[in-house]
């Protein structure tokens, strides 16, 4: 999954792709560099990051959808947890809504993933982003990740949103410390018992950083490592900013874990 922030201030490309021409050329460069998925945000959701009004995020993500919409030959998720925002790109032509917030932000979310039929990505955080980080001890992190995880598909099912659509994401930087985050990835095994795919965000994360010592644009090989040990810990989807390296990574790790595939 090929990340395209279409803001001005997410914390690793912020303002790069806040141009909707360069936005689309980058994501066609993804694809050819072997993304599976387009995911698509108006609005940062980084530690400590203000809210963004609807009509400022659907003015950002709306026209990006569209231009894309008919070029690329992969699917468009929109990474958003405003359902009004959800069903515009949905309209337009995305197929996948990524919802940081596990449907737990916006009381029409489910409702509207389950009327447009598209697929759904329900992650773990603990509070908003301007708040998250505030708040990162844990009992068990995994055990209450999975409970807060389970709700979410829980909802999902109320809603009568199929599961063979639904992905599941244990919210890696979203209300965690570096030893939460490092736990997640120790642990990834035990999200099967949800029984869904699981999505794998870690790329150029900030717990990378305080691990290695490295600012953002030095964290190419710390996600790496994270890739390739997701690969064996069996994540499914990997959400990441370096689309053409972190596909070798992926493909290689695959290969040895998974040989008779």
């Amino acid at each position: 999954m090929g990340i395209l922030n279409v803001t001005p201030d997410s914390f690793s490309d912020g303002n790069v792709y806040f141009d909707p021409s360069r936005a689309v050329a980058r994501a066609l460069e993804m694809e050819a560099e072997g993304a599976d998925i387009i995911d698509i945000g108006g609005e940062s959701t980084r530690p400590f990051a203000p809210p963004v009004g609807a009509d400022e995020e659907l003015r950002r993500v709306v026209p990006v959808v569209e231009a894309l919409a008919g070029r690329l030959s992969i699917p468009i998720s929109v990474d958003t947890y405003k359902a009004v925002v959800a069903r515009a790109a949905v309209n337009a032509g995305a197929e996948i809504v990524n919802d940081v917030s596990g449907l737990t932000f916006d009381a029409e979310m489910a409702a509207t993933v389950a009327e447009t039929g598209a697929g759904l990505v329900v992650m773990h955080t603990r509070g908003t982003p301007d708040s998250m980080q505030l708040s990162t001890g844990y009992g068990d992190i995994v055990a209450e990740v999975l409970a807060f995880l389970e709700e979410s598909l829980s909802i999902a099912r109320s809603a009568r949103i199929p599961a063979e659509r639904v992905v599941v994401d244990p919210g890696i930087g979203f209300g965690k410390s570096k030893e939460g985050n490092l736990e997640i990835l120790r642990r990834m095994r035990e999200f099967a018992i949800l029984g869904r795919p699981v999505l794998l965000g870690t790329s150029r994360k900030g717990f990378i950083g305080k691990v290695l010592g490295r600012e953002v644009d030095e964290r190419l090989f710390g996600t790496a490592a994270t890739v390739a040990l997701g690969v064996a810990e069996g994540a499914s989807i990997f959400r990441v900013h370096d689309v053409k390296a972190m596909r070798d990574v992926a493909d290689m790790a695959h290969a040895i874990a998974y040989p008779a595939d």
